[in-house]
């Protein structure tokens, strides 16, 4: 068997051991020989790991795809026990998993369950090695627990045992999760630099395009909005197909342009995109490797060792169950101790130093995020695996020494980025094609138009020392923002000209503020951050960091706290406001308004149509000391704070690890003025409508949304 993960003798080697541990779980699914609350789990555990090998030879014999009713058979086989319908009796679910089998050992018992479900990804893309692992340590756990049985059997058991059996399986769990760090992390972290991890590439630039069946190829869960995303893309001209592959190619090269980055001598370029996509994405690849970029696609995470919250990052499918991704966030809390993290940081150091050649050639990704999915409320799962304060500190350490790490083999001033949004057909059945041409019309304005707009209210900015930001409507913001002082005005800036290159589309002026003296309150009524949705959302700052805060999505004020405390603080006590800056796309703002859409919209474009506010790190952590300049080429000074000035100390204490845009949309927007301490006073925005001198033209789409307002009235 020809792979790029092992030769042909450890391909020898791992078959056999896969091959032992499917015939041990074969006798297991006739087997009672564990407690009887136990029996369930581990039989249908194994039905899942057996459907799994089913598909793994049809893969391997080149008969999966002759079946396209089946392939799609097998997808929803492999998803059907975390799908919503299903959770709520799902070992999966955590909260089931303890009501069965017992609150500690629930908790265990669910987390290898999620971590089996890994089997889907690692059969698809030939990973015999993390299969025949999986299946082993499935093995290994079930002979712990009937061993168990079988020693006590006749004789009474006490809580004593019970806590020494949690212990072995707990102790089981954790060595298996720190031995095959050096396997599953440090795969994870090749597929992002290295093209010849091509699984994904493959499919993506070989598959016939003409249809849907290729999207089972990935063994991701695919639903009615992929198959409809694909149809939609394969019904429009070349041409229209090339104007967003080139928007999204072009602002990535731009990025390396503008910053004064050396492109060439980058050789890969890290996609990140969704199933559905691969007619743009196509004609993207060829685009980058026009420039000299090969591509790299990892899949999002399926292992406790490579999550990082409940978003999903890489290539991706549907989210079978955003419930389930929720409750698995943190399953890392299993393992998250002083000697996991240093094994952590060996594995990183290590991958990175064996493939030190390919991080170097590295450019960094480029994104194409999907908006308009059903809102997503989640529950509080009290049975999950989550930090505890101490691991919580420890999390945030592993992520900064990873980051230093990343920074030394890719090097951050070499690098960059770029990311683009495109609506999902869930955004509204009957409109979604009209929302998506919408769509791409924002993302293809002229940028040079802006440029200068943006230009004039850098200018008004620069002039003073902070700017106050006023609510109306209901919306109680009443807010100073203190700037970061020039030494040189005429060569010198304080916010940077957001001009569509790495942030797509155009749209907005932004600064890392200064701590002392940014004061006030934050509010809005309502508003999406990472797919969860705040109602009445409300944040105190005093100089500069985060105090009390608020929102109204549960029945009681601890609940509400623990919510913000969880998904905008990180468990964090404070944090810092790490940017303030002022949207200026009003047609982005006119299409939310006109197809009702605005709570649909991703932070990327949401954060164009109205002030909006970061707390956590800057926009230029990790590299605040890349000189950047505007494109009128003054050099951007304000690209660190208080807090992160601490980074030549401790960067420990300098990065939170976490960055969260607040917008206030305009309709909430009563003014935006700067005011300066020699008395200067500018009005930039009133009453939601730009007012400064110079940007009139921003106020065209407003006034058309306000006469197609007047005139369906």
């Amino acid at each position: 068997m020809g792979s790029i993960w092992f030769d042909e003798d450890e391909g020898k080697l791992l078959k056999e051991r896969y091959d032992l541990a499917l015939c041990r779980i074969r006798e297991i699914l006739q087997e009672r020989s564990v407690p009887a609350d136990f029996v369930s789990y581990f039989h249908s555990t194994a039905r899942f790991i057996l459907l799994c090998c089913e598909v793994k030879e049809r893969l391997e014999n080149g008969t999966y795809d002759a079946d396209p009713e089946k392939m799609r058979e097998d997808n929803y086989a492999l998803y059907r026990d975390i799908l919503p319908e299903n959770y709520d009796e799902s070992y999966a679910n955590p909260a089931y998993a303890c009501s069965v089998l017992g609150e500690e050992m629930g908790k265990l018992l669910c987390f290898l369950y999620a971590q089996e479900r890994g089997l889907i990804a690692y059969i698809f893309e030939g990973k015999l090695e993390e299969a025949a692992a999986h299946a082993e340590l499935f093995v290994q756990v079930y002979g712990i627990i009937a061993q168990a049985q079988a020693d006590a059997s006749g004789q009474n058991t006490d809580k004593g045992d019970l806590k020494k059996l949690e212990n072995e399986v707990r102790e089981a769990l954790y060595w298996f999760e720190s031995d095959y760090a050096d396997v599953i992390a440090a795969h994870r972290i090749r597929e992002g630099i290295d093209p010849a991890c091509s699984f994904f590439t493959d499919i993506l630039m070989n598959a016939d395009l003409s249809g849907t069946d290729y999207l089972y190829r990935y063994g991701e869960y695919i639903t009615d909005n992929e198959i409809r995303m694909a149809r939609f893309l394969n019904s429009l001209p070349q041409e229209e197909i090339d104007r967003m592959a080139d928007t999204w190619s072009e602002g990535y090269r731009m990025g390396f342009v503008l910053a004064g980055k050396p492109i060439e001598k980058k050789r890969t370029v890290n996609l990140h995109f969704f199933a559905g996509l691969e007619r743009v994405v196509r004609k993207a690849v060829l685009n980058f490797r026009k420039i000299g970029l090969e591509p790299t696609v990892y899949r999002s995470s399926v292992s406790a060792l490579t999550t990082s919250g409940a978003s999903r990052t890489g290539f991706s499918g549907a989210a079978a169950n955003p419930q389930y991704d929720y409750d698995h966030k943190e399953d890392a809390a299993l393992m998250m101790d002083a000697r996991y993290v240093e094994r952590r940081v060996e594995v990183t150091h290590n991958t990175y130093e064996k493939l030190k050649e390919l991080a170097n050639a590295h450019g960094g990704p480029a994104v194409i995020e999907l908006f308009g999915q059903k809102p997503f409320e989640p529950r509080q799962t009290m049975q999950a695996w989550s930090y505890d304060k101490a691991q919580r500190a420890l999390s945030v350490k592993l992520r900064n020494r990873q980051n230093r790490i990343t920074q030394e083999y890719i090097i951050g001033k070499e690098r960059s980025f770029t990311i683009i949004s495109f609506p999902t057909p869930e955004i509204d059945e009957n409109r979604f094609e009209e929302i998506f041409m919408e769509t791409v019309r924002v993302n293809t304005l002229d940028a040079s138009l802006y440029t200068r707009i943006q230009s004039t209210i850098i200018e008004a900015l620069n002039k003073g020392t902070r700017a106050h930001i006023v609510g109306t409507n209901g919306n109680r913001t009443d807010l100073t923002v203190q700037f970061q002082a020039m030494t040189d005005p005429d060569k010198e800036t304080i916010f940077e000209n957001c001009v569509a290159d790495v942030n797509i589309p155009v749209g907005e002026v932004f600064t890392s503020p200064r701590l002392k003296g940014t004061n006030g309150v934050l509010h809005v009524s309502s508003v999406y951050l990472e797919g969860l949705n705040y109602r009445d959302l409300e944040i105190h700052f005093t100089d500069g960091m985060t105090g009390s805060t608020s929102c109204a999505n549960f029945d009681s004020a601890k609940k509400n706290d623990a919510y913000i405390r969880e998904n905008i603080l990180f468990h964090h006590d404070s944090l810092p406001m790490g940017e303030f800056a002022i949207g200026t796309n009003t047609t982005a703002y006119a299409m939310a308004h006109r197809f009702n859409i605005a709570p649909k919209l991703p932070i990327l474009i949401a954060e164009k149509t109205g002030p909006h506010f970061a707390v956590g790190d800057t926009c230029y952590s990790w590299e605040e000391d890349n000189r950047l300049f505007n494109p009128d080429g003054r050099e951007i000074i304000a690209k660190e704070n208080e807090v992160s000035a601490l980074r030549k100390e401790d960067p420990s204490k300098a990065y939170f690890e976490c960055h969260t845009d607040i917008t206030i949309p305009y309709e909430e927007l009563g003014k935006i003025e700067v005011l300066g301490d020699d008395g200067y006073h500018a009005v930039i925005i009133e009453n939601g409508r730009f007012v400064l001198p110079g940007t009139e033209e921003l106020n065209k789409p407003l006034d058309e949304m306000a006469h197609r307002d007047d005139s369906v009235s």
